[in-house]
């Protein structure tokens, strides 16, 4: 009975932790190597992560995308940066970039932050097409190392066709992550620098400057260990080290936050390379330090 179940539980596509599992094998990781080999696929669609000055020198086919492109960025006073699209939306703007039903999606960082693509990763992963994503290891920077060519030339604009997307239940809410902060199986995890985790420096800007300090009852595992600082991660031994340290349990579900939900998609990545299921509250801690009696945790407050 207990391998009939698993077998359903496979065959309908959902796994531990209440997330939806994609319908593909692809990889999450792919080399440089793998990609060269795979360049002139027709179904490929290759995803530049990044601004204008970098795409100058892009990875021959690869379409640039920014954040904007697929997130809302409400910069008003009461706004929050880097959200979720809503579905219809959010499929016009894929669509946008060349995707199909069948097309098979590398996303690459155009710099070092690899922040950026781990953000468009998971965009797609929320969109239930991340089973047909890979991140390419390494980034451009990686590629241009091994001696590979870049290109100056946009490849010619491909309109893509989708099935109306099924948003999977990978982003979370202020009232979840209250609710969850100290529920054993989830761990509340800030993606942020340690001496922001710490309370060391304050986050947000001089105008809207955050709370200092960090969710109360978070752990640390910034997202600059989940690298090795070009774009490269880590092996699934050394992630296992780090979330280990930082009091992550297996079979933990992460609730990871940062700034306003960039960060945090990078450590959410590692996460999923070591079998964790995964949230992302988007609302981050830009949202986190406008409530009313939100608790935050400041370690470099000495109680007397």
């Amino acid at each position: 009975m207990l391998i009939l179940s698993l077998l359903v539980v496979a065959w309908l596509g959902f796994a531990p932790g209440g997330t939806v599992a994609q319908a593909s094998s692809a990889p999450r990781l792919v080399t440089a190597t793998w990609l060269a080999e795979h360049m002139n696929d027709a179904d490929l669609v290759l995803l530049h992560v990044g601004g204008a000055r970098d795409y100058a020198a892009h990875i021959p086919g690869a379409r640039l995308v920014t954040l904007g492109d697929v997130a809302a960025m409400d910069t008003s006073d009461t706004g929050l940066n880097l959200q979720m699209l809503p579905a219809g939306e959010l499929k016009t703007k894929l669509e946008g970039l060349g995707i199909s039903n069948a097309s098979r999606i590398v996303i690459y960082p155009g710099t070092n932050a690899v922040q950026s693509a781990t953000r468009v990763m998971l965009t797609l992963d929320y969109a239930g097409i991340g089973g047909r994503a890979s991140l390419l290891d390494g980034g451009l920077t990686g590629w241009v190392r091994d001696g590979r060519p870049t290109s100056d030339v946009s490849p010619a604009a491909r309109q893509g066709s989708l099935k109306p997307l099924a948003l999977q239940p990978l982003v979370v809410d202020s009232a979840f992550v209250r609710e969850h902060l100290r529920t054993p199986g989830y761990a509340i995890v800030d993606a942020r620098a340690k001496t922001l985790y710490d309370g060391v420096t304050t986050g947000g800007s001089a105008a809207r400057p955050h709370k200092t300090g960090h969710i109360e009852a978070a752990v640390n595992v910034p997202f600059s260990e989940i690298t090795n600082g070009e774009s490269q991660f880590k092996t699934v031994d050394e992630l296992r080290k780090v979330f280990d340290a930082a009091g992550v349990k297996p079979g933990d579900t992460v609730v990871a936050y940062c700034h306003i939900g960039q960060q945090a998609t990078a450590t959410i990545f590692g996460a999923r390379l070591l079998g964790y299921s995964v949230r992302l509250y988007d609302g981050s801690f830009e949202e986190w330090s406008r409530l009313p009696n939100a608790p935050v945790t400041n370690p470099a407050v000495k109680i007397k």
